[in-house]
């Protein structure tokens, strides 16, 4: 197998890559923060100094990146350098981004000489570390199926959505409804609360009728137990709010729930709960509540 490069090793980033890593994939790997590169290492991995030298050892680049501004500076957007980092290469851009930024690298990434494909997933920490996530790629048509087989590590599904930025775009549809479900079922646990209603029984009924879903038996226990360790971050979905709503103005579309919850991810954030997990926008409906 070629040697594949893997630039960023956070939440999500460090599961993906180890998985790729304990599947026998050749891994280079790369992350600004060194020490949480030594996981990989023990896992067999080569760590790399710089994104530069992954670019040199690898064919194939996956990003797995915060936003559009760590993309463009580990691949020097905008400088002599790109190019040569870009040239027979492809680049498996994992991260979220808005879509319109995807376009516009596809492009760039193209006129440099190099490939490109747009591959979002939907899952937090916990599908990650299983292996279940589900990948939804864009790009041309070939690329999109030499770069299929590499996600079979990190993902149970992967779906082809045409050209870039549909995956992106797919994967905003996606979140939409995950953000607007977490935060339901959050507040609904805090009125179940506040009702002195025992919580255990609650969760218990949700879980037994036809609201119950993955998500509300991964985020249900979090609730219950007062649990805010981080699978997707309350600053993270901040972020993906606004892309959505960003992405829904640019089409006229309205989004009154999407708001509603971006106004509440902002609130916890602002309250100091932005690292972690995303139900504890809790903490912005108990605010709410107080100052009622």
């Amino acid at each position: 197998m070629h040697t594949v490069g893997f630039l960023g090793l956070g939440v999500m980033g460090t599961p993906m890559a180890l998985n790729l890593a304990r599947a026998g994939t050749p891994l280079l790997v790369w992350n600004r923060t060194p020490h949480r590169a030594e996981p990989l290492r023990a896992a067999g991995a080569t760590v790399a100094g710089s994104p530069a030298e992954v670019f040199a050892g690898a064919d194939t680049v996956v990003l797995m990146l915060a936003n559009d501004r760590a993309t463009d500076a580990v691949l020097e957007r905008g400088t002599p350098a790109f190019a040569g980092l870009a040239a027979g290469r492809t680049v498996v851009n994992m991260g979220t981004t808005a879509p319109e930024y995807s376009r516009a690298l596809a492009a760039d990434l193209r006129a440099a000489g190099g490939r490109y494909v747009e591959a979002p997933v939907s899952g937090s920490r916990v599908p990650a570390e299983q292996g279940r996530l589900v990948a939804m790629l864009a790009g041309e048509e070939k690329d999109v199926e030499d770069v299929t087989p590499l996600l079979a590590p990190l993902c149970h599904e992967v779906f082809a959505c045409g050209p870039v930025p549909n995956a992106l775009l797919m994967k905003l549809a996606v979140n939409l409804f995950l953000i607007t479900q977490v935060t339901g079922l959050t507040e609904a646990f805090h009125f179940a609360e506040r009702h002195r209603l025992d919580r255990r029984l609650f969760l218990d009924v949700l879980d037994a009728g036809p609201m119950a879903s993955a998500v509300s038996r991964m985020k249900a226990p979090k609730l219950l137990h007062g649990d805010f360790a981080v699978q997707a971050a309350a600053a993270d979905v901040l972020m993906n709010n606004r892309l959505i709503a960003e992405a829904a103005r640019a089409r006229g579309v309205a989004s009154p729930l999407l708001d509603a919850c971006h106004d509440l991810f902002a609130e916890t954030v602002a309250l100091g709960h932005g690292g972690e997990d995303m139900v504890a926008v809790l903490r912005a409906l108990e605010d709410r509540t107080r100052r009622l």
